[in-house]
């Protein structure tokens, strides 16, 4: 049986200390056609030399992760799929294999014209406003809020890839691109009990659980393995991906439906934590609740400040 081949588009600047995390993830996945392609933003570190003992596919590019993620994912890329993933995320075995359909349980090839997929993260980390951040991930799954990562790879290239006039949204406008020729699916996150059984000998096994969680909790996902939560930081990355909110609502116009939900009061602060029954997880967890609130409310400061 011949399998498609995957490509996974790595972007980078300085990521010394995540890098080799993240291609050590990929170089171990349970499915074997993979290429992967670093795209590195002129590092003055040796992110480069730690890639370039994985792949020989690294390149130079900028100036932001758009520009980085096309060039990749486009111009590079043999696959009949692209992926793209950043530096510090880590991905669970099983990852490549489900999004492909080797597995029954994606997508991507029941003939439901699906193009793309989305695949929940789990934020790392053991202080509370990481594990307020990690509960807070789980409620945008396959919503609005959410931006896939795996693409049919024609698909990606009909749509023009990413808008480069944008850092920050440009997933979200990635997003509303590929439901214009197809829809987008969310693969499942449900441990598989067969194979988290043998997780215990995954090779990045003690370094995930070691932060926080243990990958046995979890089947298809991304580990996002984000540096311990510091708020002056975390409010600062999001005002740097606000300057480019103005150009991507004008692009859609404001009375978008989706552009309602992404930057509306109710559903960013109600509506997605409420739907489809997940404001029962709201209740089993009122400190993490309170927290992620806290939160909420200072990133919207953040917006209306930007």
């Amino acid at each position: 049986m011949n399998l498609p081949l995957v490509s996974v588009v790595i972007t980078t600047k300085n990521e010394k200390k995540n890098i080799e995390n993240c291609l050590i993830s990929i170089q171990n996945q349970t499915y074997s056609n993979v290429e992967i392609i670093v795209v590195d933003n002129y590092s003055t570190d040796t992110t480069k030399d730690i890639a370039l003992k994985y792949t020989l596919l690294v390149f130079d590019k900028g100036p932001e992760r758009s520009a980085q993620r096309n060039f990749g994912m486009i111009e590079v890329a043999k696959g009949d799929y692209v992926m793209f993933v950043d530096a510090d995320m880590i991905l669970s075995p099983f990852i490549v294999e489900e999004c492909v359909n080797t597995s029954p349980l994606s997508p991507l090839l029941k003939g439901e014209g699906y193009v793309a997929l989305h695949i929940s993260e789990i934020v790392l980390g053991k202080n509370f406003f990481s594990k307020v951040r990690r509960f807070e991930r789980t409620f945008y799954d396959g919503t609005v809020i959410d931006g896939a990562r795996f693409f049919k790879k024609a698909a990606f290239v009909q749509v023009g890839g990413f808008d480069e006039s944008m850092s920050g949204p440009e997933d979200w406008d990635i997003d509303k691109k590929m439901k214009q020729i197809g829809k987008i699916g969310l693969v499942s996150k449900k441990p598989d009990l067969d194979r988290t059984l043998n997780l215990k000998e995954w090779i990045l096994y003690s370094f995930v659980k070691e932060r926080g969680v243990d990958p046995s909790d979890f089947g298809t996902v991304i580990f996002h393995n984000e540096a311990e939560f510091d708020l002056k930081k975390y409010l600062s990355k999001k005002g740097y991906y606000a300057k480019s909110f103005n150009g991507y609502i004008e692009k859609w116009g404001k009375d978008d439906p989706d552009i309602q939900k992404q930057f509306g009061i109710m559903y960013r602060f109600f509506g997605v934590f409420f739907e489809n029954g997940k404001w029962k997880e709201l209740a089993k967890h009122p400190i993490l609740t309170f927290g992620m609130y806290f939160l909420r409310f200072m990133v919207g400061v953040r917006f209306l400040l930007r």
